[in-house]
């Protein structure tokens, strides 16, 4: 059974403005960042999406360490830092959670999922991975293997542009698995570029507006989608990878952190 507004494991994050040392200096300048007050996260699907620079992975990125998770990805589990580069954000939010725990969970940041699967090999637990070495797969193979075999539901998901090494197809099927995975007390937060991963219509989101200094504004989206004829029919061939897509219609919201700059 999905989660609803009660059970979400993570309800909203906060920044506590008050305390932010200065918003002319990284990371609290980024749109992303100084815009926010209180974002209202959706109990099953919140995408984060907009423009590079805005801030998005960096605001993804606080969410994790403020949830207790690795900053370069993997489980809470996970304590390895190949180098430290991640910002103070974290330490300046407030994160609002439910009753409920997650009994599973995953960072997925595919800028440095490499690191991820060092250290997958050096742990040696390949097996909860699907019992290869991620190390020995393509790129996009690694990834979907995550996917398909470490998160096993009833979790909370962080993913930082998972579609990186995805075919269009695959990316798709990805929206498969987070639909199983909703349908199995999960939550996730994701920040994406691709149409294909935050393209069903009809979902309700904010938008921030560059010329607006930043500031999150009630709108409607609708990205533009190479794989949309086939996602739309009944008859396409990748109709199967896409059961239960409109299931998503009523159970995301969409922050959209900036709107693209304008054309001079």
């Amino acid at each position: 059974m999905a989660l609803d507004f009660t059970t979400a494991y993570l309800r909203s994050v906060q920044l506590l403005k008050e305390q932010v040392p200065s918003f002319d200096a990284y990371p609290f300048h980024l749109p992303a960042v100084s815009a926010l007050e209180q974002l209202e996260l959706h109990p099953r699907v919140t995408y984060i999406v907009g423009e590079n620079g805005m801030g998005k992975s960096t605001m993804l990125e606080a969410i994790a360490v403020a949830m207790g998770f690795n900053a370069e990805g993997g489980t809470v589990n996970f304590s390895f830092a190949t180098r430290e580069t991640h910002s103070e954000l974290h330490q300046y939010l407030r994160t609002v959670r439910g009753a409920r725990r997650p009994k599973d969970g995953f960072f997925f940041r595919a800028e440095s999922y490499y690191n991820v699967a060092s250290e997958v090999d050096v742990l040696e637990a390949s097996h909860n991975y699907g019992g290869t070495s991620l190390h020995a797969q393509s790129h996009g193979e690694s990834f979907f293997a995550a996917f398909l075999h470490r998160f096993s539901g009833q979790g909370l998901y962080i993913m930082d542009e998972p579609e990186a090494a995805l075919s269009p197809l695959r990316q798709m099927a990805l929206l498969t698995r987070i639909h199983d995975l909703v349908k199995a007390e999960s939550q996730f937060i994701i920040s994406t570029h691709s149409p294909n991963c935050h393209g069903i219509p009809r979902r309700p989101h904010l938008q921030a507006d560059r010329r607006r200094s930043g500031a999150l504004q009630p709108g409607r989206h609708r990205p533009l989608s190479d794989y949309e004829g086939i996602r739309e029919s009944p008859g396409g061939h990748a109709s199967g990878a896409v059961t239960g897509l409109s299931f998503f219609k009523a159970g995301t919201r969409i922050i959209y952190p900036a709107a693209p700059p304008e054309i001079r």
